[in-house]
């Protein structure tokens, strides 16, 4: 059995740690494709779980970003948020900032898509319509060759988490892309309730 803790206690949470628009995006971004991903690969019944997880995974980041995922647990903990939340959000931060490594494939599936979403984001600004809803693999794996282009993204994480899922990287995408176009509408009137 599964604890979580509800979508708006988790969002209030985040928001007491986060104040930038672009980690509060990126967080909504995470969760809608989590959710996405829960229905697609036949864990419909955990969705909740999935996408809190999804919105928490950063929380530590603006404020303590050289402990990330570090600084999670005593945050979450302090909040009520149960042990399995905890474990799933640190262990996005696996052979990066902790040792905690990704078992569960919700786990993976965190691991594989938070760098790729960013990579997903930058890609998307960049096109004429400002939108996933018509990007295509091909232009993205363009993107993910250059180096320079949105290089904070790491592009061996993505390909880690690829191979995690045995998946490969194309379908990483080619799914990727799908999810964020399943939530990108919402994430843009949530986002836009911040301004």
């Amino acid at each position: 059995m599964r604890t979580t803790i509800d979508r708006a206690t988790a969002w209030e949470l985040l928001k007491k740690y986060n104040k930038e628009k672009f980690h509060l995006q990126h967080a909504l971004t995470v969760e809608g494709v989590m959710r996405w991903f829960a229905k697609e690969l036949g864990y419909a019944d955990e969705e909740d779980f999935w996408g809190v997880v999804g919105l928490l995974h950063d929380i530590d980041y603006e404020q303590y970003p050289d402990q990330h995922c570090k600084a999670a647990p005593e945050l979450l903990r302090n909040a009520g948020v149960g042990e399995d939340v905890i474990r799933a959000v640190c262990s996005h931060g696996y052979g990066i900032t902790v040792d905690i490594a990704p078992e569960h494939e919700m786990e993976k599936v965190l691991f594989a898509v938070d760098e790729l979403t960013g990579l997903i984001g930058a890609a998307a600004k960049m096109r004429p319509s400002g939108s996933v809803q018509d990007m295509e693999v091909k232009s993205l794996k363009k993107k993910f060759k250059t180096p320079s282009f949105a290089a904070g993204c790491s592009r061996e994480v993505i390909a880690r988490g690829a191979e995690m899922l045995g998946w490969e990287l194309d379908k990483l995408m080619e799914l990727t892309i799908l999810a964020m176009r399943s939530c990108e509408k919402q994430i843009a009137e949530e986002t836009a309730l911040l301004e």
